[in-house]
Order: structure tokens, then C-alpha cells, then sequence
């Protein structure tokens, strides 16, 4: 009988570490189909998940009140499981080189934890070699047992899109792969369990892993000669969101737009892989020209804000403006890498102390991470300028006459990241009005 009729028919258990924005989903979903043990370092999350509620937002309160996960922080329940799923954030550090500790430190658990017999799954982001070269050395050392033959490994890259209701674990194609074909065929199974897109079975653990990196990579490329298109148009004049609009009325025109690249995923795996190719003595050009671009992005807006500031007569230190979204993607309460920090920074580099707004925001990280306090949207009044950040739905239905309420005397200032309000409108009704 394999792992997985054992895991069907429940006599062996799943567990799944780290119970994030991706762990949780998929802790919840295959907690519908098998026994499920979900691990998290953080105590005071784990309480919050046996409470019914849900920090992430990705399954909601409801799921997470319903589940049959069985939450923990004590590790030693780790060894209750014979299939383990680790999906720890692997973030970089300051300098742009990898942080791999937390999935390091990951692999030091479960490794006390591991029984003969196991299969270990990684899903966290990660260059080609890591989860043979770096995890499974860990894994040996510290459960004492010998990997291909005690345990097995397996890498299966998350795709889970924060925030994204649309495209969730369940309707996106899972790339599955493992040390050898019988791992391979026990892991694509069980993950057929909770995804209904199916599975893509990859040659090896180094083609997933190099797939999970290029996917997001090729969006950093393709965003970042949004954001170069949108500072050479600026200093036309010409308006970048028409000219995409226009351009993409071609059939193959891809349909991508400038904006700030934050986050754990698109703004954080490009450097993984180039992170690798400099390991092997290649140095990208491409992959971090587009990094640069994006990461520079903060800065050039604020620029702007600086400069419609100036156009409209306005001082510059002390200057009242408030900032609309702190996160670092819309409708998601994850500021973690937010680029939105960077125009909050810059500025106070002019003397603005900005006021910051956020009614998704997840308010104790944003405390914890930037030292940076929320104000309630109703106390926002008297600004000389606005800067919508972030395209929560809230934010996008704001109407014209609401904004006019946040303003004082003088010219009024939108600067409108995300292009969400009607240009024409706001230009006709007197405002300054600037977009990426």
C-alpha cells in the first residue's frame, strides 16, 4: 500500500509547515480529502487560526473556523505525519542575495521531527539545487536518516496569487516533481486531491524549481519596460495609459502596465536566479536591468509628487499629503517588501512626513516591519495632495466629490499610481492630475 492509499484511507497523516498565505490555503484545502496537521513557528497565529479567524484573508474566517486542520506550534506533532509540505517565505536579504533561512530552519525541524518512510515536499521559492544541495543535507543531519532511502524529497513551486480570487490553488495547473518516479507518481496523486487544473509532472526538482523562477521573472522584465515606457512618455507629455491602451488592440500586444513591483514573488524570485547565474559565472544583464528599473520606481514617483507640488505652488516641506494603500498589491493585506514604503521614504527626504491610509492593511506587520501608524480615511482633510498607491476595491470607488472633500485651499493634487479615476474628469474639474 503506497503513502498515499495510506493518507487517503487516513491512516497516515499530512502536514504542512508554515501556514502563511500559501501554507494556509493549502492546509485548508487538503484538509477536506486527508488528516492535516498545520505547523507554524508563530504562536499567536496559530491562536488566531483555532479562533475561526483568518489574518491572511485568503480562505476566510469561515474556512478556517470549519477546518479540520489540527493547528499547532509544537513541532513534535510533526512526527504524527508521513507527508510534508514546506511552505516557508524565502525572502532576500538587503543586498539582493537569497535568504534561505527560513526554509533552513524549516528543514531543522522537520528534520528532528522525520520518521522513516516519509516524503518531504518544498514549495517555497527557490534557485535550481536548493531543495537536494541545501534542504536535504539538513534533513539527514538532523533526523539521522539517509534521504533516497529513509525519506524522499519532492519540489512542487506554489502559484498562489494573494489576494487573487480567481486564480486559486485549486484552478491552477500544479507543477509537481521528486527525487525519483515512484516519489514523483505518490506526489502528483495527492495533489490531485485539492487541484482540479491537475498537475504538470516535471522531469526533474531542477526544472520546478527554475520554472518557479523564470515565471515571475518574465513579469518583473515585462513590467519593468512598462515603468521605462512610462518615464520616456512622461517627459513627452504623452499619456502612457492611452498609448497602452491603444497598443494593445493588437491581438498580440501583451497587456501588461507600470506600477510598483513589491511583494515576496515577482519582486524578490528575479534575484534568486541571478543570484545562481553568478554562482555558475554568468552575469544577467537583462533580468537585473528590469530589477533596477522596478526598485527605482518609489523614487521616481515621489519625484512627481515633489514636482506637481512645485507646479502648483504649493511649499514643499511640510507639504500635506496623504497616501492611499500601503500593501503591497491590491485587495491583499500583506505589506511585506511593499514598494510603497520607498515613496514614503523619499519623501520624508523633502521634509513630508506623509499621513498613510489602509483599510486592508495587515496594521501590527506594518508596525512591526515599517514602524508606520494608519490613519482613518474619515480623518483625512486639509491635503495638499493625494497619491493613490494602492488599487483596493474601497479606494476605486471613491467618487469625485469625496476626494474633493480631503482637500484644502489651493490647486488640488491626485497622483493617481494605478491610473483607477477618469483622467478627463479630474483634469476638467481643476485637478493637477499625474499617473505612472
Amino acid at each position: 500500500m503506497t503513502l498515499y492509499n495510506r493518507l487517503v484511507s487516513r491512516q497516515e497523516k499530512l502536514s504542512l509547515i508554515g501556514l502563511g498565505y500559501v501554507g494556509l490555503p493549502i492546509a485548508v484545502a487538503f484538509a477536506k480529502k486527508v488528516d492535516v496537521i498545520g505547523f507554524d513557528l508563530n504562536a499567536a497565529k496559530i491562536e488566531l487560526y483555532k479562533s475561526g479567524i483568518d489574518p491572511t484573508q485568503e480562505v476566510g474566517d469561515e474556512a478556517v473556523k470549519n477546518t479540520a486542520v489540527e493547528f499547532t506550534s509544537d513541532e513534535s506533532m510533526l512526527r504524527k505525519a508521513k507527508f510534508h509540505i514546506v511552505a516557508v517565505p524565502t525572502p532576500v536579504n538587503s543586498d539582493h542575495t537569497p535568504d534561505l533561512s527560513p526554509v533552513e530552519s524549516a528543514s531543522r525541524i522537520l528534520g528532528r521531527n522525520l520518521t522513516k518512510g516519509s516524503i518531504v515536499v518544498f514549495e517555497s521559492t527557490v534557485y535550481p539545487g536548493v531543495t537536494e544541495e541545501v534542504c536535504a543535507p539538513i534533513l539527514e543531519k538532523e533526523s539521522g536518516l539517509k534521504c533516497g532511502k529513509d525519506f524522499k524529497i519532492a519540489y512542487s513551486p506554489e502559484r498562489i496569487n494573494p489576494g487573487d480570487k480567481v486564480h486559486r490553488l485549486q484552478t491552477i495547473t500544479k507543477i509537481v516533481s521528486g527525487m525519483d518516479d515512484e516519489t514523483l507518481d505518490i506526489v502528483a496523486k495527492v495533489y490531485e486531491l485539492v487541484v482540479e487544473a491537475g498537475v504538470h509532472r516535471a522531469p526533474s526538482i531542477k526544472v520546478a524549481e527554475a520554472a518557479k523562477v523564470i515565471e515571475n521573472s518574465q513579469r518583473d522584465i515585462n513590467i519593468a519596460f512598462m515603468n521605462e515606457l512610462s518615464v520616456i512618455f512622461n517627459k513627452m507629455g504623452i499619456d502612457t495609459k492611452s498609448v497602452l491602451e491603444a497598443a494593445g488592440t493588437k491581438w498580440n500586444f501583451l497587456k501588461f502596465y507600470p506600477g510598483l513591483v513589491g511583494g515576496h514573488c515577482i519582486g524578490v524570485d528575479p534575484y534568486y536566479l541571478t543570484y545562481k547565474a553568478e554562482q555558475i559565472g554568468y552575469h544577467s544583464q537583462v533580468i537585473l536591468s528590469g530589477r533596477r528599473i522596478n526598485d527605482d520606481m518609489g523614487k521616481y514617483i515621489a519625484e512627481n509628487i515633489v514636482k506637481n507640488l512645485i507646479k502648483a505652488d504649493k511649499t514643499v516641506k511640510g507639504a500635506k499629503v496623504a497616501i492611499f494603500g500601503f500593501t503591497f498589491k491590491e485587495n491583499c493585506p500583506d505589506t511585506r517588501n511593499t514598494k510603497v514604503f520607498d515613496i514614503i521614504k523619499e519623501l520624508s527626504e523633502y521634509g513630508i512626513k506623509p499621513l498613510a491610509t489602509d483599510p486592508i492593511a495587515d496594521v501590527s506587520e506594518a508596525k512591526h516591519l515599517y514602524r508606520l501608524e494608519f490613519v482613518d480615511l474619515n480623518s483625512i482633510h486639509d491635503m495638499d495632495a493625494i497619491v493613490l498607491a494602492v488599487a483596493h476595491s474601497e479606494f476605486k470607488k471613491l467618487t469625485l466629490s469625496q476626494i474633493d472633500n480631503l482637500f484644502g485651499n489651493g490647486k488640488k493634487i491626485l497622483i493617481d499610481i494605478k491610473g483607477i479615476m477618469n483622467r478627463k474628469e479630474y483634469e476638467d474639474a481643476g485637478y493637477l492630475y499625474w499617473r505612472l
